[in-house]
């Protein structure tokens, strides 16, 4: 993460690329924030536990689909961007990394960020009705949750989190309802305590970033939110996210679906992974950008794929 910078330093980029009116195609497509579309892939939840259902049929035409549902939320996911940062540029540029992101920058418009939103929107609505008109209204009401978070909602110390948490709920129901398959409500539980659990990390992130700012870069102050309540919130999360998982692949409906206790094996995954957050939030102070972690931290990447390659290796062999 770079370093802080002085208000005078920070506004510079901005009033730089401003006056040059705008960077090309690069600045356009950071812009959409790709680096962060690994959230979408919740989306693929559903079919992935499908695959070791025996009650629910899932192939090559329901992947498929599923692919198109994460692309779709993809693109909706960065309208929204475009109008968060849009909405954001002024504090952004008070900020000692946003500071960087292309519209705070000034190297793209926001009138064009606006365009491009509407436009991105209206086609992945319009492709969602195409392709389920389920899977078109969790992405309306995606789109609409996070337009009031965008200009309102936020602004509500800890409330913000659970919108953002929801959107992660919607995400994984958006993967089961476009190849009709039931997704289990202890998957939406833990689904849920999970997003929770990184973004209240996240803010907790946000408020070592105010100690070198020495003032709020958010809508709301939250240098008034006790950092031991943060503390607190993240572990109690952490841990019901931990016993909600472990009690859903041992409960009688679970063994009932997938046969046995099978499923059970992939519970050590699950607590190194968030023993490794843990270390990342508390150590490096790497909570700020989850997707960043998802992306760059080795151990965290192994855990990942080796509760990746577990959970296959159950349902398929």
């Amino acid at each position: 993460m770079d370093s802080p910078s002085s208000p005078s330093s920070s506004s510079s980029p901005s009033s730089s690329s401003a006056s040059s009116g705008g960077g090309g195609l690069l600045p356009h497509i950071i812009a959409l924030r790709p680096h962060q579309w690994t959230k979408n892939g919740l989306v693929f939840a559903a079919f992935f536990f499908a695959l070791g259902d025996q009650g629910q049929d899932v192939g090559l035409q329901e992947f498929v689909r599923v692919c198109l549902a994460t692309a779709l939320f993809c693109l909706i996911s960065s309208s929204i961007y475009l109008i968060n940062d849009s909405s954001d540029r002024e504090r952004d540029r008070k900020h000692p990394t946003k500071r960087f992101r292309p519209i705070a920058a000034g190297s793209v418009k926001v009138q064009t960020a606006f365009v491009m939103s509407a436009v991105l929107a209206v086609g992945s609505l319009t492709a969602a009705a195409l392709l389920s008109p389920k899977l078109f209204a969790v992405l309306a009401t995606y789109l609409v949750m996070q337009i009031a978070y965008t200009f309102y909602l936020k602004r509500i110390a800890l409330l913000d989190v659970i919108i953002i948490a929801c959107g992660f709920i919607l995400r994984a129901v958006a993967g089961a309802v476009v190849i009709n398959v039931v997704i289990s409500n202890w998957l939406l539980g833990c689904t849920f305590l999970l997003a929770l659990f990184l973004g209240l990390s996240k803010r907790r992130h946000e408020t070592v970033v105010l100690s070198h700012l020495g003032g709020s870069t958010r809508v709301y102050d939250i240098g008034k939110i006790s950092g031991k309540l943060l503390d607190r919130l993240i572990l109690g999360v952490a841990i019901l996210a931990a016993l909600a998982y472990s009690a859903y692949t041992v409960w009688p409906d679970t063994v009932a679906k997938f046969g046995s206790y099978k499923l059970a094996l992939t519970i050590p995954f699950v607590l190194l992974g968030l023993w490794r957050y843990f270390f990342l939030v508390y150590r490096k102070e790497e909570g700020g950008r989850p997707e960043k972690v998802l992306l760059t931290d080795p151990p965290m990447i192994g855990i990942l794929l080796a509760y990746a390659a577990v959970l296959l290796g159950l349902f398929l062999l």
